[in-house]
């Protein structure tokens, strides 16, 4: 015996479950979280726009991933200063994610247009 569902009951499903999880992914990432916010969650996003690292400064605990990407039209880089990480050029909707494991802080740049600057601090453990 199969069961049958109406497909708009379905779709109406689906969108709810997509809102649902849009909420928490974005509660989850950081979004919201300003320059120099110290950040609670595993995943802290920074856009890369207008030949700018939105949210040049902040501060996580050890083990969080940090995502760049992006918005520009022209590539860019995310570089570490003392050369621990290096995405490379990424063009426009390219993201680029380095887990920081260790305490410390880690100047960074793009290297196609160094007046472009950032800094990740790393504090202890979760």
């Amino acid at each position: 015996m199969r069961l049958m569902i109406p497909r708009a009951a379905l779709a109406v499903a689906l969108v709810l479950l997509s809102i649902s999880l849009g909420f928490a992914v974005a509660r989850t990432t950081g979004i919201a979280a300003a320059a120099d916010a110290t950040a609670s969650s595993s995943v802290v996003n920074v856009s890369i726009d207008n030949y700018a690292f939105k949210a040049p400064q902040i501060t996580i605990p050890a083990g969080t991933t940090v995502v760049w990407t992006n918005k520009d039209d022209d590539p860019h880089t995310v570089t570490a200063d003392d050369g621990s990480f290096d995405s490379k050029g990424l063009g426009q909707g390219d993201a680029f994610k380095h887990v920081f494991s260790k305490p410390g802080t880690y100047p960074y740049h793009c290297s196609a247009h160094p007046y472009m600057k950032g800094v990740v601090t790393v504090q202890g453990e979760k």
